[in-house]
Protein backbone atom coordinates (compact mmCIF):
# COMPACT_ATOMS: atom_id res chain seq x y z
CA UNK A 1 0.00 0.00 0.00
CA UNK A 2 3.07 2.35 0.78
CA UNK A 3 4.18 3.50 -2.51
CA UNK A 4 7.42 6.16 -2.96
CA UNK A 5 7.90 7.62 -6.11
CA UNK A 6 11.66 6.85 -6.99
CA UNK A 7 12.63 9.92 -8.76
CA UNK A 8 14.68 12.61 -7.17
CA UNK A 9 14.83 10.62 -4.01
CA UNK A 10 18.28 11.03 -2.25
CA UNK A 11 17.67 11.14 1.52
CA UNK A 12 17.12 8.78 3.82
CA UNK A 13 13.31 8.02 4.88
CA UNK A 14 13.64 9.04 9.12
CA UNK A 15 10.49 6.35 9.94
CA UNK A 16 11.69 3.04 10.13
CA UNK A 17 9.31 1.91 7.66
CA UNK A 18 10.31 4.13 4.94
CA UNK A 19 14.05 2.94 5.90
CA UNK A 20 13.17 -0.47 5.15
CA UNK A 21 11.64 0.32 1.60
CA UNK A 22 14.51 1.91 0.40
CA UNK A 23 17.05 0.75 2.38
CA UNK A 24 20.16 -1.85 2.12
CA UNK A 25 18.42 -4.72 4.61
CA UNK A 26 15.21 -4.79 1.72
CA UNK A 27 18.21 -5.11 -0.90
CA UNK A 28 19.73 -7.49 1.28
CA UNK A 29 16.57 -9.44 2.18
CA UNK A 30 15.50 -9.33 -1.24
CA UNK A 31 18.29 -10.43 -2.88
CA UNK A 32 18.82 -13.57 -0.59
CA UNK A 33 15.42 -14.62 -0.83
CA UNK A 34 13.69 -14.08 -4.56
CA UNK A 35 17.55 -14.35 -6.12
CA UNK A 36 15.71 -17.17 -8.77
CA UNK A 37 12.66 -14.58 -9.98
CA UNK A 38 13.62 -11.45 -8.49
CA UNK A 39 14.43 -10.13 -11.74
CA UNK A 40 11.31 -11.09 -13.13
CA UNK A 41 8.59 -8.28 -13.88
CA UNK A 42 5.12 -10.28 -14.92
CA UNK A 43 4.02 -13.71 -14.49
CA UNK A 44 1.91 -15.57 -16.56
CA UNK A 45 -1.51 -16.05 -14.83
CA UNK A 46 -2.06 -19.09 -16.10
CA UNK A 47 0.82 -20.16 -13.81
CA UNK A 48 -1.29 -19.59 -11.02
CA UNK A 49 -4.29 -22.16 -10.78
CA UNK A 50 -6.60 -19.59 -9.01
CA UNK A 51 -7.20 -17.26 -11.81
CA UNK A 52 -8.95 -18.65 -13.99
CA UNK A 53 -12.10 -19.02 -11.54
CA UNK A 54 -11.03 -15.28 -10.28
CA UNK A 55 -12.14 -14.16 -14.22
CA UNK A 56 -15.21 -16.52 -14.46
CA UNK A 57 -16.53 -14.12 -11.56
CA UNK A 58 -15.22 -10.32 -13.14
CA UNK A 59 -18.98 -9.48 -14.48
CA UNK A 60 -19.98 -10.41 -10.53
CA UNK A 61 -17.68 -8.09 -9.61
CA UNK A 62 -18.17 -5.55 -12.19
CA UNK A 63 -21.72 -5.30 -10.63
CA UNK A 64 -20.75 -4.55 -7.53
CA UNK A 65 -18.26 -1.95 -8.34
CA UNK A 66 -21.08 -0.25 -10.79
CA UNK A 67 -22.79 0.07 -7.36
CA UNK A 68 -20.40 2.05 -5.58
CA UNK A 69 -19.00 3.78 -8.53
CA UNK A 70 -22.71 5.27 -8.22
CA UNK A 71 -21.30 7.22 -5.52
CA UNK A 72 -17.91 8.21 -6.95
CA UNK A 73 -17.90 10.97 -5.02
CA UNK A 74 -17.66 9.54 -1.74
CA UNK A 75 -14.52 7.06 -3.08
CA UNK A 76 -11.92 8.73 -1.15
CA UNK A 77 -8.80 9.95 -3.65
CA UNK A 78 -5.97 7.83 -3.09
CA UNK A 79 -3.41 10.92 -2.16
CA UNK A 80 -6.15 11.52 0.98
CA UNK A 81 -5.68 8.04 2.36
CA UNK A 82 -1.92 7.57 1.53
CA UNK A 83 0.25 11.09 2.59
CA UNK A 84 2.80 9.65 0.37
CA UNK A 85 1.04 9.46 -3.02
CA UNK A 86 1.15 13.16 -3.06
CA UNK A 87 3.87 13.11 -5.29
CA UNK A 88 1.84 10.56 -7.65
CA UNK A 89 -1.46 12.36 -8.04
CA UNK A 90 -3.89 15.22 -7.11
CA UNK A 91 -7.18 15.91 -7.78
CA UNK A 92 -9.88 13.54 -8.44
CA UNK A 93 -7.48 11.53 -10.83
CA UNK A 94 -7.10 8.52 -8.99
CA UNK A 95 -9.73 6.84 -6.86
CA UNK A 96 -9.33 4.00 -4.27
CA UNK A 97 -12.21 1.61 -2.82
CA UNK A 98 -10.64 -0.47 -0.17
CA UNK A 99 -11.55 -3.88 0.94
CA UNK A 100 -8.19 -5.04 2.82
CA UNK A 101 -4.99 -3.57 3.13
CA UNK A 102 -1.47 -6.12 3.99
CA UNK A 103 -4.91 -8.23 6.20
CA UNK A 104 -6.61 -5.66 7.59
CA UNK A 105 -10.58 -5.47 6.69
CA UNK A 106 -12.42 -2.26 6.28
CA UNK A 107 -15.67 -3.63 7.19
CA UNK A 108 -18.21 -1.29 6.23
CA UNK A 109 -16.66 -1.33 2.24
CA UNK A 110 -16.34 -5.47 2.55
CA UNK A 111 -20.05 -5.25 3.58
CA UNK A 112 -21.10 -3.04 0.71
CA UNK A 113 -19.23 -5.71 -1.48
CA UNK A 114 -20.41 -9.07 -0.32
CA UNK A 115 -19.54 -11.06 -3.93
CA UNK A 116 -16.28 -9.71 -4.26
CA UNK A 117 -15.50 -10.34 -1.21
CA UNK A 118 -16.14 -14.18 -1.42
CA UNK A 119 -14.27 -13.76 -4.61
CA UNK A 120 -11.09 -12.85 -2.68
CA UNK A 121 -11.31 -15.16 -0.33
CA UNK A 122 -10.63 -17.67 -3.11
CA UNK A 123 -6.97 -15.73 -3.49
CA UNK A 124 -4.50 -18.05 -1.70
CA UNK A 125 -2.26 -15.49 0.40
CA UNK A 126 -4.76 -12.14 -0.47
CA UNK A 127 -3.52 -9.69 1.41
CA UNK A 128 -4.59 -6.47 0.41
CA UNK A 129 -7.61 -5.56 -2.49
CA UNK A 130 -9.21 -2.36 -3.89
CA UNK A 131 -11.04 -0.88 -6.92
CA UNK A 132 -8.32 1.26 -8.51
CA UNK A 133 -9.80 4.04 -10.44
CA UNK A 134 -8.24 6.05 -12.88
CA UNK A 135 -9.60 9.11 -14.51
CA UNK A 136 -9.79 9.73 -17.92
CA UNK A 137 -6.26 10.63 -19.24
CA UNK A 138 -4.23 9.98 -15.71
CA UNK A 139 -1.07 9.08 -16.07
CA UNK A 140 0.68 7.65 -12.72
CA UNK A 141 4.39 8.44 -12.92
CA UNK A 142 7.23 5.98 -11.92
CA UNK A 143 6.90 4.60 -8.50
CA UNK A 144 7.72 1.13 -6.82
CA UNK A 145 6.12 -0.76 -4.02
CA UNK A 146 7.52 -1.22 -0.75
CA UNK A 147 8.61 -4.99 -0.80
CA UNK A 148 9.12 -7.99 -3.56
CA UNK A 149 7.52 -10.54 -0.92
CA UNK A 150 4.00 -9.61 -2.12
CA UNK A 151 2.92 -10.21 -6.00
CA UNK A 152 0.21 -7.80 -7.43
CA UNK A 153 -2.83 -9.12 -9.12
CA UNK A 154 -5.41 -6.91 -11.36
CA UNK A 155 -8.34 -7.75 -13.18
CA UNK A 156 -9.98 -5.48 -15.87
CA UNK A 157 -12.96 -4.36 -14.83
CA UNK A 158 -13.80 -1.21 -17.19
CA UNK A 159 -11.43 -0.76 -19.70
CA UNK A 160 -11.89 1.91 -22.19
CA UNK A 161 -10.49 2.81 -25.81
CA UNK A 162 -8.63 0.41 -28.19
CA UNK A 163 -6.06 -2.03 -26.91
CA UNK A 164 -2.78 -0.34 -25.46
CA UNK A 165 -4.44 3.06 -24.59
CA UNK A 166 -4.72 1.55 -20.92
CA UNK A 167 -1.65 0.64 -20.14
CA UNK A 168 1.07 -0.18 -17.30
CA UNK A 169 5.30 -0.26 -18.08
CA UNK A 170 6.81 -2.77 -15.22
CA UNK A 171 10.67 -2.74 -15.84
CA UNK A 172 11.10 -2.10 -19.32
CA UNK A 173 7.46 -4.40 -20.04
CA UNK A 174 4.65 -2.86 -20.75
CA UNK A 175 1.35 -4.91 -20.85
CA UNK A 176 -2.31 -3.57 -21.56
CA UNK A 177 -5.31 -4.43 -19.50
CA UNK A 178 -8.55 -6.12 -20.81
CA UNK A 179 -12.34 -6.96 -19.37
CA UNK A 180 -12.26 -9.70 -17.55
CA UNK A 181 -8.75 -10.70 -17.88
CA UNK A 182 -5.64 -10.73 -15.63
CA UNK A 183 -2.00 -9.14 -15.21
CA UNK A 184 0.02 -10.19 -12.59
CA UNK A 185 3.56 -8.06 -11.84
CA UNK A 186 6.06 -7.92 -8.93
CA UNK A 187 5.73 -3.90 -8.12
CA UNK A 188 8.68 -3.76 -6.27
CA UNK A 189 10.29 -2.74 -9.72
CA UNK A 190 9.41 0.59 -10.78
CA UNK A 191 6.18 1.17 -12.75
CA UNK A 192 4.01 3.25 -14.04
CA UNK A 193 0.54 3.52 -15.70
CA UNK A 194 -1.17 5.34 -18.52
CA UNK A 195 -5.33 5.52 -19.15
CA UNK A 196 -4.72 7.75 -22.44
CA UNK A 197 -8.60 7.40 -22.65
CA UNK A 198 -12.00 9.88 -22.28
CA UNK A 199 -13.37 7.24 -20.16
CA UNK A 200 -12.61 6.16 -16.26
CA UNK A 201 -10.03 2.28 -15.87
CA UNK A 202 -10.90 0.44 -13.22
CA UNK A 203 -9.24 -2.58 -11.92
CA UNK A 204 -9.73 -5.13 -8.68
CA UNK A 205 -6.06 -4.26 -7.44
CA UNK A 206 -4.55 -7.18 -4.93
CA UNK A 207 -1.98 -8.16 -3.22
CA UNK A 208 -1.02 -11.78 -2.29
CA UNK A 209 1.98 -13.59 -0.31
CA UNK A 210 4.70 -14.70 -3.04
CA UNK A 211 4.49 -18.19 -3.42
CA UNK A 212 8.02 -19.58 -2.19
CA UNK A 213 9.18 -22.69 -0.54
CA UNK A 214 9.80 -23.58 2.95
CA UNK A 215 11.52 -22.08 5.06
CA UNK A 216 11.49 -18.82 2.97
CA UNK A 217 8.11 -18.59 3.17
CA UNK A 218 7.76 -18.60 6.59
CA UNK A 219 10.07 -15.81 6.56
CA UNK A 220 8.35 -14.15 3.77
CA UNK A 221 4.99 -13.76 6.06
CA UNK A 222 6.84 -12.72 9.09
CA UNK A 223 7.94 -9.65 7.44
CA UNK A 224 4.40 -8.62 5.90
CA UNK A 225 3.53 -9.55 9.41
CA UNK A 226 5.87 -6.72 10.43
CA UNK A 227 4.95 -4.26 7.48
CA UNK A 228 1.36 -4.61 8.19
CA UNK A 229 2.21 -2.89 11.92
CA UNK A 230 3.83 -0.47 10.64
CA UNK A 231 2.62 3.16 9.87
CA UNK A 232 2.74 3.27 6.50
CA UNK A 233 -0.42 0.31 6.50
CA UNK A 234 -2.01 1.79 10.38
CA UNK A 235 -2.25 4.85 9.76
CA UNK A 236 -4.13 4.95 5.55
CA UNK A 237 -5.67 1.77 7.67
CA UNK A 238 -7.34 4.36 9.94
CA UNK A 239 -8.23 6.86 7.05
CA UNK A 240 -10.06 4.10 5.02
CA UNK A 241 -12.31 2.82 7.48
CA UNK A 242 -13.13 6.29 9.07
CA UNK A 243 -14.24 7.94 5.16
CA UNK A 244 -16.21 4.60 4.59
CA UNK A 245 -18.19 5.34 8.36
CA UNK A 246 -18.82 8.92 7.15
CA UNK A 247 -20.00 7.34 3.37
CA UNK A 248 -22.37 5.32 5.13
CA UNK A 249 -23.53 8.15 7.15
CA UNK A 250 -24.12 10.20 4.15
CA UNK A 251 -28.00 10.98 3.17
Amino acid sequence: MSLKNTKGNASIPSRPDKAFQHGVVRRLLEGIMFFQDGQKTFFEPESFPWVSAVEAEWLTVRKELEAVMARREDIPNFQDISESQKALTEGEQWKTFWLYAYGEKAEENCARCPETVRVLQTIPGMKSAMFSILAPRKHIPEHRGMYKGVLRYHLGLIVPGPDGTCRIRVGNDVRSWKEGKSLIFDDSHPHEVWNDCDSYRVVLFVDFVRPLLFPISLLNKTIIWVIAKTPSITEPMDRIRKKARLAGNAP
